[in-house]
């Protein structure tokens, strides 16, 4: 039985730090993490030094723009600060990493529109290879994350550009619109022509249910402060979102799942220069998770209120924007981490998530090539909630 059936079988709900242990110091690969902060980053600073995975023992560096935070501590990680928009600074802190063997490259940074996106975040990838290609002799892997935005284009021309038709597969051709997922790509597919012996992998995840408060797009964090926040004012648990988001199938890509697809990708030879969807492999209704959200923190009402007006819905964007001092207020109260509201709730994430209806994605061509990792979506959201109240982020 292969290492992605027993992994996603077996510690879906499990917190997976308890199993890292202390690594051998003859690795057979090491991992460059960019990004290591990151809602998939941080899943992949506690999956590759685990002892049983492929390709290891593994030796990890992590990357990341901000200091080390209180949740990647116990990862057995060499952290490096590093701003990797700052051709100096990358320069400088990532050459001198000449024994990479892989890099995983989880990263991106928002901008307002998305030719700004393409620019800093074409550029951001520029840098980090270019540092390391010439410089790590023994680099033989380069892993791209990027997301179903491929399919149906940026977030800013949502309605605006013709999307591709839902379920997704693979071989799609590119929406008609800038996108930095293609100029990422691009800069992937040259680097790899220049280098013949350099092989890549892509995926791309759907809404990741994950752990990260410096993630830019982390759900499950931004509805459990919600939720913390409407169980302190003693005010129902209304769903931020459309009747069509409410009621209509939905899918999602565990953070984990993803980090072990990146690892596959990585050692497993069917797996080279494609690129694949990951989630989990079912589907779920918001109306059963708002349930399991509501008893998680202890709200008796909740649901989806009917709102006057064809089409309209709560706004979690409106809902939130005065309640900084409300937050300060539970954080003291309840003796969490230091966070601050705008750093913890990422609200116009969630307006657009719970504002639409969603797409499906296909996940045979992942099969066919030998990944048959799967998550069950309802246990997937439980464990996140339970760990993103672990550390402390909400009580």
């Amino acid at each position: 039985m292969s290492w992605w059936w027993e992994r996603s079988t077996g510690i879906a709900a499990k917190n997976i730090s308890n199993e890292i242990q202390e690594s051998p110091q003859n690795f057979q690969n090491v991992a460059l993490i960019i990004g290591v902060t990151g809602i998939v980053g941080n899943s992949l600073a506690e999956i590759l030094p685990l002892q049983n995975t492929p390709g290891g023992p593994w030796k990890v560096y992590g990357v990341a723009r901000r200091n080390l935070p209180p949740w990647n501590t116990n990862h057995p990680v060499h952290y490096i600060q590093c701003d990797i928009s700052n051709p100096s600074d990358v320069a400088l802190k990532l050459s001198p990493l000449t024994d990479v063997t892989h890099i995983f490259y989880v990263s991106w940074m928002s901008k307002p529109t998305e030719a700004q996106n393409c620019e800093v975040n074409g550029s951001m990838f520029r840098n980090v290879l270019n540092a390391l290609i010439p410089n790590a002799p023994n680099l033989r892997h380069v892993s791209l994350q990027t997301g179903v935005k491929y399919y149906v284009g940026p977030f800013e021309l949502f309605g605006k550009v013709k999307p591709n038709e839902s379920p997704f597969t693979e071989d799609l051709p590119r929406v008609n619109a800038p996108n930095f997922y293609y100029t990422q790509e691009d800069i992937l597919f040259e680097m790899a022509q220049k280098k013949r012996d350099l092989t890549w992998f892509i995926n791309r995840p759907r809404v990741i249910f994950g752990f990260s408060p410096y993630s830019l797009m982390n759900l499950i964090g931004t509805l459990c402060v919600y939720a913390t926040i409407c169980k302190h004012e003693g005010v129902p648990l209304r769903f931020p979102g459309t009747k069509a988001a409410w009621e209509c199938y939905s899918a999602a890509s565990d953070a984990n799942l993803i980090a072990e697809q990146h690892v596959w990708g990585a050692v497993d030879a069917r797996a080279r220069n494609e690129p694949f969807n990951v989630s989990n492999g079912d589907v779920f209704r918001w109306k059963h998770l708002w349930t399991v959200l509501a008893e998680k923190f202890g709200i008796e009402e909740y649901g989806f209120v009917e709102e006057e007006g064809e089409g309209s819905s709560l706004r979690l964007s409106e809902l939130m924007k005065d309640k900084s001092g409300v937050w300060d207020e539970i954080v003291k109260k309840n003796n969490l981490q230091g966070t601050k509201l705008e750093d913890v709730g990422d609200w116009w994430f969630a307006d657009i998530i719970l504002g639409m209806e969603a797409v499906l994605d296909n996940m045979n061509k992942a099969k066919e090539h030998g990944f048959l990792g799967f998550r069950d979506s309802k246990k997937s959201f439980i464990n996140w909630i339970e760990k993103t109240k672990a550390y402390k982020i909400v009580p």
